[in-house]
């Protein structure tokens, strides 16, 4: 009699635990569904082809912010009286050249708000692009952008005048708003339909014009999101 005892004892300690097992599967389970398929994402590289919404920070040669989707750094900065621009986050498509010869985003600055279209220009994208292939949700590092070493212009002083700038008054080390068309060619000319800001540095300055360096070296990226 006891030992019949013991063993239905055994059986309903059984079934608790199973009762208790499917009740804790059940709430996993909903807890999954309702994070829909994002938690599978954060386990997920970047790959050639698919598109990361990425946050950036680009630097200019002296390794100051020039734009940023890092709202606390750009507070930062515009607490200090700095000049930098606040954008939002960028779909990029992974390892994947831009089309055309530069990309716009629109940003934000103290001076006039959401006002301005930036331009990012082409071998920053696809620096960009090929640099977060292999990379996971939230990871973040920071990569190279070589060809900007060529992204200098001589600016004559009629176009300076154009973008409201004086020759007279620039001195070496400045950092001036400018504005550039889709082609970079038509960048010192005045062909060009001055549609997206860029900021420039005056490397060197002669009676001739202004060098002016829009070249960003670097640039930190974090991926956000992966579709």
């Amino acid at each position: 009699m006891g030992e019949k005892k013991q063993k239905e004892k055994t059986v309903a300690q059984w079934k608790k635990v199973v009762v208790v097992g499917a009740c804790v599967l059940f709430v996993v389970l909903m807890i999954v569904s309702g994070m829909g398929s994002g938690w599978i994402s954060a386990f997920s590289v970047a790959k050639p082809g698919d598109v990361a919404v990425i946050d950036y920070t680009l630097y200019d040669a002296g390794g100051n912010p020039i734009v940023t989707t890092d709202q606390t750094l750009f507070t930062q900065l515009a607490t200090q009286g700095k000049f930098v621009l606040y954008s939002k986050q960028i779909p990029v498509t992974t390892n994947q050249s831009l089309a055309r010869t530069l990309f716009p985003v629109p940003v934000y600055s103290t001076t006039s708000g959401w006002a301005e279209q930036f331009a990012i220009f082409k071998p920053e994208y696809d620096a960009m692009s090929s640099g977060i292939v292999g990379m996971k949700v939230n990871e973040q590092k920071r990569i190279n952008i070589p060809s900007s070493m060529s992204m200098t212009q001589l600016w004559s002083p009629e176009l300076l005048m154009r973008n409201g700038v004086n020759l007279s008054d620039l001195n070496v080390g400045d950092i001036i708003p400018m504005g550039v068309g889709d082609n970079p060619e038509e960048m010192a000319s005045n062909k060009s339909s001055l549609t997206y800001m860029r900021i420039g540095e005056v490397s060197r300055k002669t009676p001739e014009g202004a060098l002016v360096d829009f070249g960003y070296p670097s640039a930190d990226i974090r991926v956000v999101k992966i579709n």
